[in-house]
């Protein structure tokens, strides 16, 4: 942030736009002026090395915090805005915070009176700080003369995992590693210096505080941050900011392509579309190239890898940018290995995903065991992920390790039946997901979001598709149609709700 001031002092660094209130802006002055402060006012409270938590949307204050925090050597944890009192109450006892920050409302929720209910169950947390008036208190407050020295290697931050199998867990993240890996991003996309990215990425993740957040101060450029995602609000400021750069999970993405006005909206000033969080179909990009003139980069990674590993750019060719996850970025080791062995696997065979780095998690908070088995002996971190590497070095993700579906003792990985069904017209988005079968063990099942304006297909119609490509086993035996699929704040699908909402009749059988 202070290199960033030097190099432009009065480029704007950040906008925030909201659906019920005028923008905000900071130049870089102001916004290291804003930090630095808050660091002093969080020095006056809290110790160096202590736990803070945010529970709140994409408002500003969340920047300040963090750069205030970081600069005051404190830890932030960050809370997802969504969550309840159980999950709230379960961030803060696992993080050990001693302090937090917080929104009075968000959606219709009263969020304060949340916290007071929290609080006194969680003795360990000192206090609770409304952001509404904080940042004045902040304006007032002294700058300080000296600042605690903080270290590269040293915690920044702690994000839940996205609890996409279960219980979320606390990955500890150091400031070299979110840093470093936002600057790599941003350089791989073919973002220019000095860019506005516009972004909806929620900041508790690492995608939005840190790779749109941290990349944007390393370019000096500007981050147009949305409070709220919303198709028109996005559009809006796309148009008045002439964003460059638009960054959202694939879900995101299809909802501005669908807004029936986009085509009143002058966006010619964008340049670069990113995504992640979720796999990104081949139909959405060749949407958004052709939609917006622009290219697309895609990003692979998981939080305890600060996030990203592989990522897509403008040079690769049209094969490599559909149905790759890209190369590795600089200075992570991708390795496929095989997953009872441990041992490397030839290219082209397929493995688990595991990274070795700069960026790896310091571990899990108090999760000695959790951080050992996700930790292989080699030092790489298991991804989970099933994947392959070519002779170039391009990764391909092919599955979850804890999705594969086990049929009468053959294993069947749901990512090829999802790509072939992707193909089908009136398949918008598809899953396949493994159903208890008294026989087989398990039997393959298809959830699958239809395209309205297509002819509804028969449970046959889709198996007679199927068949072209794919062996007989592989077919699914039962079919379901869901207007919408349960996914995490990040818009990463969970499976094992949608396996839920089948086994409970939730959903409609074709």
């Amino acid at each position: 942030m202070r290199e960033a001031t030097r190099d432009a002092a009065d480029h704007i660094a950040l906008v925030s736009v909201g659906p019920d209130r005028n923008p905000r802006s900071w130049t870089y002055r102001q916004l290291l002026d804003d930090s630095e402060r808050a660091a002093a006012w969080l020095l006056a409270r809290y110790r160096s090395g202590e736990h803070i938590a945010v529970w709140a949307p994409n408002v500003p204050e969340w920047i300040v915090l963090q750069y205030g925090a970081a600069l005051a050597g404190l830890v932030l944890v960050t809370a997802n805005p969504a969550w309840r009192e159980a999950e709230l109450e379960y961030a803060l006892r696992r993080s050990h915070a001693v302090g937090m920050f917080h929104v009075d409302g968000f959606r219709g929720t009263d969020m304060a009176e949340i916290v007071d209910a929290v609080l006194p169950r969680v003795p360990q947390v000192r206090g609770a700080t409304s952001f509404g008036g904080w940042l004045d208190e902040v304006r007032r407050t002294e700058r300080p003369t000296t600042l605690p020295e903080v270290h590269p290697g040293s915690p920044t931050q702690i994000q839940f995992t996205s609890g996409t199998t279960g219980a979320p867990k606390a990955a500890v993240l150091a400031h070299m590693a979110m840093v470093t890996n936002a600057a790599y991003v941003h350089e791989r996309s073919g973002s220019p210096d000095g860019a506005t990215w516009l972004t909806a990425l929620p900041l508790f993740h690492t995608a939005g505080c840190g790779l749109a957040g941290m990349g944007t101060v390393y370019q000096r450029g500007t981050l147009v941050l949305a409070e709220v995602f919303d198709p028109a609000l996005m559009l809006t400021a796309a148009q008045q900011f002439r964003a460059q750069v638009l960054s959202g999970v694939p879900a995101m993405l299809h909802a501005v392509l669908a807004h029936p006005d986009l085509h009143t909206y002058d966006l010619a000033a964008l340049r670069i579309v990113t995504s992640g969080g979720d796999a990104v179909p081949a139909e959405l990009i060749d949407r958004c190239e052709q939609q917006f003139g622009t290219v697309f980069s895609a990003v692979y990674g998981q939080t305890e890898l600060s996030p990203i590993i592989c990522q897509t750019g403008p040079e690769d060719g049209r094969e490599d940018n559909r149905f790759t996850a890209g190369r590795p970025l600089p200075n992570v080791e991708v390795a496929i290995v095989d997953p009872l062995t441990g041992t490397v696997v030839p290219t082209g065979t397929e493995g688990e995903i595991c990274a070795r780095g700069y960026q790896q998690m310091l571990g899990y908070l108090d999760m000695p065991a959790e951080t050992a088995a996700t930790v292989d002996a080699h030092g790489r971190l298991r991804t989970g992920d099933l994947g392959t590497m070519d002779d170039r070095g391009y990764v391909r993700v092919t599955g979850r390790l804890k999705d594969m579906i086990i049929r009468g003792g053959e294993n069947i990985y749901p990512r090829e039946i999802e790509v072939a069904l992707g193909r089908h017209p009136a398949v918008i988005q598809a899953v396949a997901l493994g159903l208890p079968d008294a026989r087989w063990g398990e039997t393959v099942a298809a959830a699958l979001r239809l395209d309205p304006a297509q002819p509804v297909p028969s449970a046959q119609d889709l198996q007679r598709f199927l068949r072209e490509s794919l062996a007989p086993h592989k077919t699914p035996k039962s079919w379901f149609a869901a207007t919408a699929l349960p996914v995490n704040a990040m818009g990463k699908l969970q499976k094992f709700r949608l396996r839920e909402q089948i086994l409970a009749g939730e959903l409609s059988e074709l």
